[in-house]
């Protein structure tokens, strides 16, 4: 039952991953239909991160609530609803409208699955879970790119909708499966700090700001990535420039499932320092003047794969590192600071390569590499003082 339990858990990643790389990859043709500048990606892009940070920041207490495979099911419903909108729009604006479910799906689903996870299960678990994220959104680019050979874009969000619904059936199938833990999992939910009090613990407001630089380069890879090989080499095929939207999900993927197998020999923290390293290795590699766009490519997945440990060993770690009655408040911040990073800094890169070229994105990226590892860094020895003060030595 329980490793049944957690091939649902898994799956229930593939669908949050499935819908974050469909934008990205499909905007290069769906500009050109709805005869908007590219920058206009970031407009549709912060929305759907908006309502994300909503749903982020109400997740503690619909944690306290409800249990999370409610949570779970009324998400993915959310998420359907907002894709089949996405295929049937036939005006720019209808994105704005159909962006509300589409955010508000992802923000309680990815808090509530992450505080469940970090509380019940280890870091390995935590690494292939997020693993499983970047298989549901290395699949959808290359859904994206199907649709554009043989159909138009509008469908690449249809048939992920139908994916999505045929998950959501599998996870209403599986409630059973979830009674074991429940009377646990809402004894813990109940001593679930609030927001306010949890903002105050040594250690937090570094971490959230470290989250805010470290999804502001992922969200911007996400988005902009297959618009990058499309402003340096004009001449590649529609098809193959969207799957290039897959490449960074890959490496995430790649980057998480190795952390799956090391993890519970390392801890969080130099998982953390290694995937920074190697992400910071991957930069270097597109900054090559010489590189064409095999080259520029493996240097994307090499970003990604040094992403993939970050986001899980900083969500892993929230309960060891500032106490379980804090952890779905810390979870749920965190959750609303990275979206926050996702909704204006992609948006901002938008208008910014706009007037410098799609060039800077790498110099871009390199900046919060490096916000992201200092904060974090400063987080570690403010949260250890917290602790010791607390403690009284």
């Amino acid at each position: 039952m329980g490793s049944l339990l957690l091939a649902v858990i898994y799956l229930i990643f593939i669908s949050l991953g499935l819908p974050d790389s469909l934008l990205g990859s499909g905007w290069p043709k769906m500009q050109v239909d709805f005869l908007v500048p590219s920058s206009y990606a970031g407009y549709i892009s912060m929305m759907i991160s908006f309502m994300t940070i909503i749903s982020s920041l109400i997740s503690p207490r619909l944690i306290r609530k409800l249990h999370t495979k409610w949570i779970v099911i009324f998400s993915i419903f959310l998420t359907v609803l907002g894709l089949i909108g996405f295929s049937f729009s036939t005006a720019f604006g209808m994105l704005f409208l159909f962006a509300i479910p589409y955010g508000l799906g992802a923000g309680a689903i990815d808090a509530s699955i992450n505080h469940y996870v970090a509380n019940n299960y280890n870091s390995s678990v935590m690494n292939f879970l997020h693993c499983f994220y970047g298989v549901g959104a290395v699949i959808s680019p290359n859904i994206m790119a199907a649709a554009l050979r043989r159909a138009r874009w509008n469908e690449g969000y249809r048939w992920t909708a139908y994916i999505q619904i045929g998950i959501l059936l599998v996870c209403i199938i599986s409630l059973p499966l979830w009674r074991k833990n429940e009377k646990i999992t809402n004894e813990k939910n109940n001593a679930v700090a609030g927001i306010r009090e949890t903002l105050s613990v040594p250690g937090v407001i570094p971490t959230l700001i470290a989250f805010f630089a470290y999804c502001s380069g992922e969200a911007t890879c996400f988005l902009w990535t297959s618009s990058y090989f499309a402003g340096r080499w004009q001449n590649l095929p529609d098809d193959l420039i969207a799957s290039f939207g897959s490449l960074v999900f890959g490496g995430l993927m790649l980057g998480r499932l190795i952390c799956g197998f090391i993890s519970n020999r390392l801890k969080d923290k130099q998982l953390i320092r290694i995937g920074i390293l190697t992400e910071l290795a991957g930069i270097a590699m597109v900054l090559l003047p010489a590189g064409g766009y095999i080259l520029t490519a493996i240097g994307f997945v090499i970003i990604g794969t040094g992403m993939g440990p970050v986001y899980p060993a900083i969500q892993h770690m929230a309960p060891e590192k500032f106490g379980r009655e804090y952890s779905a408040a810390v979870i749920g911040l965190q959750m609303s600071s990275a979206y926050v990073g996702s909704t204006f800094m992609p948006m901002i890169f938008g208008h910014l390569q706009q007037k410098t070229g799609i060039r800077i994105m790498p110099f871009y990226l390199l900046f919060f590499a490096l916000l992201n590892i200092g904060l974090l860094e400063w987080s570690y020895k403010t949260a250890k003082k917290g602790r010791i003060s607390e403690s009284g030595i």
